[in-house]
């Protein structure tokens, strides 16, 4: 299975800069040996549509309705992200659950409605410091990845699930490599019970993941890949963790 590197440019970006930046990583795509996507701000969807033609540049959003039309001001829904030939959603990012209170039973739908429309959703699960000092983690990320089982079972083997350490985005900590392989071994367990094609998904690592730290976490067996935040903004950093995904 090829790793995933997906960077996430939170509210970030601007039309030039983000020329600057797709650029600058193309110009070393023939190097690549994994997938590589962004997932940017709604309004630049068109734009990383017209930069990354005829390129092995993928993107994507970050978040999706759970509603197909209608009076929902600020919305944006999967038939919509599918015109833009978005690849990739991501739902559930802690941001999103901690700011936006959103439940792990509008998490699992999100990941519905982007499924039903070809997209893959990006599931993101984690656990806050406090749960992981209550020794809460494996409760925590296995109850938000069974909503998302429990509504989309037939076809879980088509998300990408991210382990996102709440602990550890935008903070500088990041998980060791030792605890994130453990996370992600109890993830992919959980995905094997429910389903036949679990290990053609892929489980990427968030949380400060980095171009000092990449190679020794994309080196764990259950790693594949990461869900990149502040470094996807730096074509130098971006592409060194996605030369450490071999």
């Amino acid at each position: 299975m090829k790793k995933l590197i997906a960077g996430n440019w939170k509210m970030n970006g601007s039309l030039e800069s983000n020329a600057a930046l797709v650029k600058a990583l193309l110009s070393h795509s023939d190097d690549w040996t994994c997938d590589v996507a962004l997932c940017v701000p709604a309004p630049y969807l068109s734009q990383l549509q017209n930069l990354s033609k005829a390129s092995p540049l993928m993107f994507g959003a970050q978040d999706v309705s759970t509603h197909d039309s209608g009076a929902f001001t600020g919305e944006v829904s999967a038939g919509m992200l599918k015109d833009f030939e978005c690849r990739y959603a991501i739902v559930g990012h802690s941001e999103r659950r901690q700011l936006h209170l959103e439940s792990d039973a509008l998490v699992a739908a999100k990941a519905q409605k982007a499924l039903a429309s070809g997209i893959t959703p990006v599931v993101c699960v984690g656990e806050t410091l406090h749960e992981r000092e209550a020794g809460l983690t494996e409760e925590v990320v296995k109850r938000q990845l069974a909503a998302v089982i429990h509504l989309n079972g037939h076809c879980i083997s088509e998300i990408v699930l991210a382990y996102e350490p709440v602990w550890a985005i935008g903070t500088g900590k990041t998980a060791t490599p030792e605890q994130a392989q453990h996370v992600h071994a109890v993830l992919r367990a959980q995905l094997r019970a429910a389903s036949a094609h679990a290990d053609r998904v892929q489980i990427v690592y968030g949380g400060s993941m980095n171009a000092a730290n990449a190679a020794q976490l994309l080196a764990q067996p259950d790693i594949d890949g990461g869900l990149v935040g502040g470094a996807s903004l730096k074509a130098a950093d971006f592409l060194s963790i996605i030369a450490a995904a071999h």
